[in-house]
């Protein structure tokens, strides 16, 4: 597995992430699908102006185009104050396999590596059990639970934070199978 930037290419990945109900339950409900490939170009030239990180999870190293899902790691502004924000969403074929926690690792790794970003918040809808489980697997410092506003819609959430530089919990090696 590995993550690359957003690409033009990836408006059919959007569309099965926003636009579907099942991915979209926890977030208010599905997008409309009009609008998507300006959201795409939108967030391409954003992560080629450096401005944010939108890497979509490429689980076969052969298929680029094929994308499990995406992370995404961007600067927030919530009345004047600034803040860095991660999200990810996991196509459901991919779902409880640790893409989701693996590409979030790799994202905060390199936001460690490159000492960029500084502290870290996600905002997971309350009723979603496993990226909750993933930011507390991760590291993450659970603060309070808020609404918070996603495509215009007022969704309950847990507010976590980490600092990648210090709290990033390390990996956990598991039994070798054969």
């Amino acid at each position: 597995m590995y993550l690359r930037d957003v690409e033009l290419g990836d408006v059919d990945a959007y569309v099965r992430m926003r636009c579907d109900p099942v991915m979209m339950a926890e977030l208010g409900g599905p997008l409309p699908r009009a609008g998507i490939e300006e959201k795409v170009r939108r967030d391409v030239g954003e992560a080629a102006a450096g401005l944010a990180w939108i890497k979509m999870i490429v689980p076969d190293p052969r298929r680029p185009e094929s994308v499990a899902g995406m992370v995404t790691l961007w600067p927030h502004d919530v009345d004047g104050t600034v803040f860095s924000e991660i999200g990810w969403m996991v196509l459901p074929d991919f779902q409880g396999r640790g893409v989701g926690k693996r590409a979030v690792r790799m994202v905060l790794e390199t936001a460690r590596d490159e000492n960029r970003w500084g502290i870290v918040h996600a905002f997971p809808a309350t009723t979603n059990a496993p990226s909750n489980g993933i930011c507390r697997s991760l590291g993450f410092t659970f603060l309070e639970t808020k609404d918070v506003v996603f495509a215009g819609r007022i969704v309950p959430a847990n507010h976590w934070f980490i600092d990648p530089t210090t709290d990033l919990m390390p990996e956990r090696s598991g039994p070798t199978v054969r």
